[in-house]
């Protein structure tokens, strides 16, 4: 459980803290508005959705040891393309299609560490599953959203002020390697465990097929999450600054309604969450009717990210409560992430 843990975790403080990292590097090339950190995570969702098509590819296709090489090698090339630092010859000469180029240059830069990192959930929890039948793997996604989470609450507070962004992305690459390491450990307990390369089986955990208004569900509530928090990102850095602050705040918030939806059951329930949401979209829908041209940002900031947070659980929680059997995971995970990248 340890080596999983720490491996899942570690991952996703990497993938949330390039997340910001990358951001300040091009921010001031693309002229610093809202647009730029919309754009970027329009490129992070869309990795984040090859990365989980990755890892359900990989534990529906490849045999265990097959998983483990595999992935090992997309690590070992990862590090080898190291560092994330984009050059001079990113930068733009006009202001023209400006979206391309930014997904261009992330692409180009951050792709496929971002690519193999974002497999890191799906893929591991499988892992773990298969290594510890009978033991529910979710709790591990509450991990990774908690190291998310660190992440993000570190980078603005602590390494920003401390680390000039080259040190940053120096130290980012030396974490990735790391990262590599772990991964290895743990794919020296799956290697150990698989016993023999033969054509993998799935699991038959009991679990019924899911219905396709399931799926559908399992699709549209994540993307109706992130359409909102990238709306109230928006709305703050138009309405306070485009700074860096206000792009994390909102993302934590996200990233918490993950962690409490699928750290425990007991967490979400209906008969709380569903009116409360309904009251806070009243009160947005008045204050937005009613608004003067200079209204007193900061209670309607936490109205909106209040409301943001609130919505999220509700999400996230029904996300939750629809989810599938061990051996579904990384089906489950992909149709997640397919409705955050279409979101």
């Amino acid at each position: 459980m340890f080596a999983f843990s720490l491996t899942i975790f570690w991952g996703a403080c990497l993938l949330f803290l390039v997340q910001p990292l990358i951001a300040r590097f091009i921010l001031p090339w693309f002229g610093g508005g809202p647009a730029v950190w919309t754009t970027c995570m329009l490129f992070f969702q869309v990795l984040l959705l090859g990365g989980y098509a990755y890892a359900h590819f990989s534990i529906s296709r490849l045999t265990p040891r097959r998983q483990v090489i595999t992935h090992l090698c997309l690590l070992a090339l990862a590090v080898a393309l190291l560092p994330i630092t984009p050059g001079d010859q990113w930068k733009p000469t006009d202001g023209s299609h400006a979206a391309g180029h930014i997904l261009l240059l992330l692409l180009a830069c951050l792709g496929l560490p971002y690519l193999v990192l974002s497999a890191t959930g799906p893929l591991l929890q499988a892992w773990f599953s298969k290594a510890n039948p009978g033991v529910s793997p979710y709790r591990l996604y509450a991990l990774s959203n908690v190291g998310s989470l660190l992440a993000l609450l570190v980078y603005p507070f602590v390494l920003e002020p401390q680390l000039a962004r080259q040190a940053q992305a120096n130290w980012w690459s030396l974490g990735l390697a790391l990262y590599a390491v772990l991964a290895g450990w743990c794919g020296y307990k799956v290697w150990k465990s698989a016993g023999s390369d033969a054509k993998a089986v799935a699991t038959d955990d009991g679990d019924e097929a899911p219905t396709l208004t399931r799926k559908l569900l399992w699709f549209a509530l994540p993307a109706c999450g992130v359409m909102l928090l990238l709306a109230i990102t928006n709305k703050l850095c138009q309405d306070i600054a485009v700074v860096p602050f206000l792009w994390v705040l909102p993302l934590s918030l996200y990233l918490l309604s993950f962690i409490i939806s699928f750290d425990s059951p007991r967490w979400y329930h209906r008969g709380f969450w569903l009116p409360l949401l309904v009251g806070l979209l009243g009160a947005v829908m008045y204050n937005l009717y009613t608004a003067e041209s200079h209204p007193n940002i900061t209670p309607l900031a936490a109205l909106y990210l209040g409301t943001m947070f609130v919505a999220c659980m509700v999400c996230h929680g029904e996300v939750f409560r629809l989810r599938p059997g061990a051996s579904r995971l990384t089906g489950y995970y992909l149709s997640i992430s397919a409705g955050g990248a279409v979101g």
